[in-house]
Parts: structure tokens; C-alpha cells; sequence
């Protein structure tokens, strides 16, 4: 399969072209969710590459793309970009507050070329604000929204969960829903172009929405390890067996639990009653003695095709093997690497992974010519741009 032919996805977004400005994390992850449902993604990328410290051939994030490489900082980089933006239907950017409107490519200049254009802003603070100008990352973000303060033990420290929460869920998913919902508007007989402000604070504080109404209603305790969900109670958590692994339970109703009980081989009859918070660190102990008395696999067995809400807590490189996610196709191989299959799934227009990573610059011609920009032809060259402007996610 050609360059070209990979471009047009067959998925729900055929047809629709995308450029993005290179950047680090969020950005990426929902330009690669884009190309894999089908959109044509020009990857721009800058002179020198990324500092994510791994081969480009690795960087998932870059599969279904297509790579240019201009230097945004030669007097002949910004026009460039603004001719991919006039053909484009969307732009993805993720640096700094002012650093596009800088750079010559922000959207004034954008929408002036495609008033119909939709360009896509991910930052970790948003466009304004006190913090607006400052540098961030995952972990601060998600701390100032409370989200971080929800994980990890009452006794102990939050941990942060990698970079999925804010990064990802609060960001990239957030700037994907605007981009397609900004999309949907502009193709309107009355529609128009527009900028959608994504910031990873927004997003992150939007997807505790739930919480905060039970935290209103008084059905959460503003504490960690307290409540129902994250914790806090002895049947949804996990616990360690006698091999060292742990097992995930999420025994909340009335008749999971019942299984889940009888399953672990303890009389509910004789159990400290799980309605009751101030008996949850009775019950913790007596389940945790329980599970420590097998180890991963043998409780693995015991609870599968139960309802008893309990999984085995896997690794990243054990999870594609789960039976259930091998039988779904949740996990993909392409060219020798294991990754996550596209997703959500479409019974017309079905996504899948249709080229390896995209490496800096090798699309170049092929994009000046399905893309009709002869001025792309020879590529923009250049010495690697200086640090500091990059993405605040």
C-alpha cells in the first residue's frame, strides 16, 4: 500500500484532511485518533524531530500519518503551513499561548486563507488564564482539578495513573469531540470556521462531573479512600495474592457481591455487613486474607465466567494476550508491533491501522502532490528549532 492509498482511511472520516503542527502528547494521540478513523493527516513536522527519546518507527502516535518537514522559523516555513491550511479541513496545534500567532500560522492568518477551517488548540492550561503562559505537564494539571487527589490510598500519597487521565482523557478526547462537533457545524449551509480551545484543566474538570453532583448531594466525602468508588470500599479495589499479583473487584450490587463472596469461599452471613462504612477495614482484612491464600492465575480461574466482577490485574505487555481482548481484536500487530486497534468501532465504515509511524519528512512529495503544493516538493531543511515553544501538555 502507497503513501497515498494509506491516506484515504476507508474509515468514517474519509475524506476529511487534517494538518498538525508536531508537538508532544495530546496533540499526537488525537491527530493518531483522527488518521485511524480515517482522516487524512499531514504531520508538519519541525527540523531536527521531537525529544521524545525513542526511535520515530516506535512513536504509535504517528501511525496512519503522513509527515512534511518545515522549519516555521525560515521566512518561508509560515506560508507553507498556511497553503496545507487552505486545503485542509482541520488544524491541530499544541504550543504555547501566542506561539502560533508568532509563528505567522495562528488562526487569524488560518481562517483569513479557509474561513471554513477548524483549528484545534490543545494546551494543558487553556488560551487564558494566570497559568496560560506557564509550562506544565499531566500531573499538575490533573492536581489542581482534584482529579489526582481521587487516586491512591487514604493512609498514603496520590499517585498520578501514567499520563492517561489528563493528557489523554482530559485533553486529547476533549479536543477530538470539539474538533469533529466544530466540523459538523462548519459543514452546515450557514456554517463557518472556528477555534476550539482545548485545555486539558476543562476537560480533566468536566469528566469529574458525576462526583461533583454526588459531593453536592453529600454521597461523596471530599477525602480519599472514603467512598465507593475509590477505594474506600473493601468490594471495589484490589488485592494482592500469593504470588504477588492482585486482583481487580468491583463487586458493588447487592447480587455481584453475593457471588463474589461465595466465590472466595466466605459465608456473607458471617462477614462484618458491607453496608457498613464503619466495619469496610473488618471486611478489607478479611477479603485481603483471603486472596493472599492464591495466587493471580488460580484466583483468575476461579472467578471466570462469573459475575462476580473480578479481573486479574495485568501488565501492558500481558493485556493483549487476555482471552477476551484477543477474541475482540482489542490489540493489533503491524509490522512486528503490538498495539491498541483503532477504536470505537463502525459496522460501515471500519477503521484500521493502515501504516506504520510516520518518520520526519518522508511523505513530503507525496503530500505536495495528492495535496496540489508544489512548493512542498523540495521539503524545508534546516537547522532543529529551538526549545521552549513546544507543547505545555
Amino acid at each position: 500500500m502507497t503513501a497515498a492509498q494509506a491516506a484515504s482511511g476507508g474509515g468514517p472520516l474519509d475524506g476529511v484532511r487534517v494538518v498538525e503542527l508536531a508537538g508532544i502528547g495530546p496533540g499526537p494521540f488525537a491527530a493518531m485518533l483522527l488518521a485511524d478513523l480515517g482522516a487524512d493527516v499531514v504531520r508538519v513536522d519541525r527540523p531536527g524531530g521531537q525529544a521524545l527519546g525513542i526511535d520515530p518507527a516506535d512513536d504509535l502516535t504517528n501511525r496512519n500519518k503522513r509527515s512534511v518537514v518545515v522549519d516555521l522559523k525560515d521566512p518561508s516555513g509560515p506560508s507553507a503551513v498556511l497553503d496545507l491550511a487552505e486545503r485542509a479541513d482541520v488544524l491541530l496545534e499544541g504550543l504555547r499561548p501566542g506561539v502560533a500567532e508568532r509563528l505567522g500560522v495562528g488562526p487569524a492568518e488560518c481562517l483569513a486563507r479557509n474561513p471554513r477551517l477548524v483549528y484545534g488548540r490543545m494546551t494543558g492550561w487553556g488560551q487564558e488564564g494566570p497559568l496560560a503562559d506557564r509550562a506544565g505537564h499531566d500531573i499538575g494539571y490533573i492536581a489542581v482539578t482534584g482529579a489526582l487527589g481521587l487516586a491512591g490510598p487514604a493512609d498514603g500519597p496520590p499517585y498520578a495513573p501514567a499520563n492517561l487521565l489528563g493528557d489523554y482523557a482530559g485533553g486529547s478526547l476533549y479536543l477530538v469531540a470539539g474538533v469533529l462537533a466544530a466540523l459538523l457545524h462548519a459543514r452546515t449551509p450557514d456554517g463557518c470556521g472556528q477555534v476550539v480551545d482545548a485545555a486539558i484543566v476543562d476537560g480533566t474538570s468536566h469528566l469529574s462531573a458525576m462526583l461533583h453532583g454526588m459531593l453536592a448531594a453529600g454521597a461523596w466525602q471530599d477525602r480519599r479512600g472514603a467512598n465507593l468508588l475509590d477505594g474506600g470500599a473493601p468490594f471495589y479495589g484490589t488485592y494482592a495474592t500469593r504470588d504477588g499479583g492482585h486482583m481487580a473487584v468491583g463487586a458493588l450490587e447487592p447480587q455481584f457481591y453475593a457471588e463474589f463472596v461465595r466465590l472466595l469461599g466466605l459465608p456473607e452471613e458471617e462477614l462484618p455487613p458491607r453496608d457498613d462504612p464503619a466495619r469496610w477495614a473488618e471486611l478489607r482484612d478479611v477479603v485481603a486474607a483471603r486472596f493472599r491464600t492464591r495466587t493471580r492465575e488460580e484466583w483468575t480461574r476461579v472467578f471466570e465466567g462469573s459475575d462476580a466482577c473480578v479481573a486479574p490485574v495485568l501488565s501492558l505487555r500481558e493485556a493483549p494476550h487476555h482471552p477476551h481482548l484477543a477474541a475482540r481484536g482489542t490489540f493489533t500487530e503491524h509490522e512486528g508491533r503490538t498495539q491498541p486497534a483503532p477504536a470505537p468501532r463502525f459496522s460501515a465504515t471500519p477503521a484500521a491501522v493502515r501504516s506504520a509511524p510516520a518518520r520526519p519528512g518522508q511523505h513530503t512529495a507525496e503530500v505536495a502532490r495528492d495535496w496540489d503544493l508544489p512548493a512542498l516538493a523540495g521539503g524545508f531543511a534546516g537547522p532543529a528549532a529551538a526549545s521552549g515553544e513546544e507543547a505545555t501538555a
